[in-house]
């Protein structure tokens, strides 16, 4: 894959080039197909770099190559055709339309109904580091109590995104109202802390519980995704122990070190797919706790 202009400059803080970031993407696909393949992308894309406003482009129906694969989606008036990223040259064409983070849905194609994972996204009002990590750990203990076994990555921006592998038996329509449960108990559990009001001016210093990311075209940032912020972070996995003990916060990890932390700690979502689970029992536990 040919990248044109690899020179730009996204980042200018940083110094970082449209060629950094291919050099990245290229680096870490080894270890981040796997959990992009086949979902559809929404692309963050920004021509004339982070200084300047970017734009979200979801549909794909001109200027691509014949062999970028596609997922056509239903939508109100329509349809969209996502682009999916299938090996390394789908994710440098990403990186060549400038598009800095790749959101996927938690579905794949071709079956975009059935999540295959359950994302909860925790947005902090205010930053307070120790609030923050007890808000993880009450979202991992709780699906614990469900059964759930969570993995948790940085969100390379204000909070942490903490997902749980699903069996795909369940439709959109249920992991959404599965994970707004989850997130509605979280909040009677610790409402001083925790909240689901979407509005930032309803929110006070709380911790938005966001479940949206579960709903039908809703998106996350991709895992090993590079944000659109200055230092360029990157959404990474990391361990449970790492974010309790503090080592880990939601912009450690970069463009520029990743390398050196995929050499010390590989893919640390790697056996996610090997524990995915059922919604049947989890959902009948919840009801209990009601």
């Amino acid at each position: 894959m040919v990248i044109t202009h690899p020179e730009k400059v996204l980042f200018p803080d940083d110094g970082i080039t449209k060629g950094d970031l291919a050099a990245y993407y290229e680096m870490i696909a080894p270890v981040m197909l796997p959990h992009i393949v086949r979902r559809p992308v929404t692309m963050e894309r920004f021509p004339a770099g982070i200084a300047k406003k970017g734009f979200l482009q979801k549909d794909v129906s001109k200027g691509f190559p014949e062999w970028l694969q596609r997922v056509e989606v239903p939508k109100k008036d329509g349809v969209v055709h996502h682009p999916i990223v299938t090996d390394t040259r789908s994710l440098l064409w990403l990186v060549n339309q400038n598009s800095i983070t790749p959101h996927v849905w938690t579905s794949r194609a071709p079956d975009v109904y059935h999540p295959d994972i359950c994302v909860f996204d925790l947005d902090p009002s205010v930053d307070d580091a120790g609030m923050l990590r007890a808000a993880a750990l009450a979202v991992r203990d709780l699906l614990d109590e469900l059964g759930l076994p969570s993995w948790v990555k940085t969100s390379g921006s204000k909070g942490f995104h903490i997902a749980v592998p699903l069996d795909g038996k369940a439709n959109m329509e249920e992991v959404a109202g599965f994970a707004h449960q989850v997130g509605a108990l979280l909040v009677r559990r610790d409402p001083k802390n925790l909240t689901q009001e979407f509005h930032k001016v309803d929110r006070g210093r709380r911790i938005l519980v966001d479940t949206g990311r579960n709903g039908w075209s809703a998106t996350h940032a991709a895992a090993y995704a590079v944000r659109a912020k200055p230092g360029a972070p990157v959404s990474a996995p990391c361990t449970w122990e790492e974010l309790e003990s503090g080592q880990v916060e939601p912009r450690t990890f970069t463009l520029r070190n990743m390398a050196a932390r995929i050499k010390e700690a590989g893919d640390l979502w790697s056996g996610m797919r090997k524990r995915r689970r059922s919604l049947k029992g989890p959902l009948l536990k919840l009801d209990t706790k009601q």
